[in-house]
């Protein structure tokens, strides 16, 4: 999505869910104004291709907590061509071994976010670790800060790489 500088002066301000209220892609705005929604989030980016992006979440339920992003808006995951819902289950089956392996986790929970009309469908992939307790409530554990580990990132990527790019993805 393009934007003038007459709407990103306008819009500006907004909160994601405000953007999306109006048809604005948060994403799509924050890219525009380098980060002015979510913040600039190429350090930790792990995986990007023509159809999906895999980044680590800016704002984590949980140490590892990664992020796979279709490129194209769709409302929700019933929108997404059956082609590229294969895409996403493979991408995701591999990171939450991935996440698994580099964060010593015990297990990864899936869940399936998108919100507006204006968005990019976006798979949560969020580590629960041995100590704490199984179940939904890891879905609405609090957000925490971010915090970069560039070892870590660098291993997920080069995991990431090694069998996305085979596959194509």
């Amino acid at each position: 999505m393009q934007f003038s500088e007459e709407e990103i002066k306008k819009y500006g301000g907004l909160s994601a869910r405000e953007l999306t209220d109006r048809g604005i892609c948060p994403t799509c705005f924050d890219r525009a104004t380098g980060g002015a929604v979510f913040g600039d989030n190429s350090d930790k980016m792990i995986y990007q291709s023509q159809t999906i992006e895999v980044f680590l979440a800016g704002n984590p339920r949980a140490e590892g907590h990664t992020v796979i992003a279709t490129v194209p808006h769709y409302q929700d995951l019933s929108e997404v061509p059956a082609d590229l819902v294969s895409v996403l289950a493979e991408a995701a089956a591999h990171m939450m071994r991935n996440i698994r392996e580099v964060y010593g986790c015990e297990r990864v929970y899936l869940c399936s976010m998108c919100d507006g009309p204006a968005n990019h469908c976006h798979l949560q992939l969020i580590p629960r670790y041995a100590d704490e307790e199984r179940g939904s409530a890891n879905f609405v554990k609090p957000r925490k800060d971010y915090v970069h580990d560039q070892a870590k990132l660098n291993r997920l990527r080069a995991l990431a790489s090694d069998m996305l790019l085979s596959k194509h993805l």
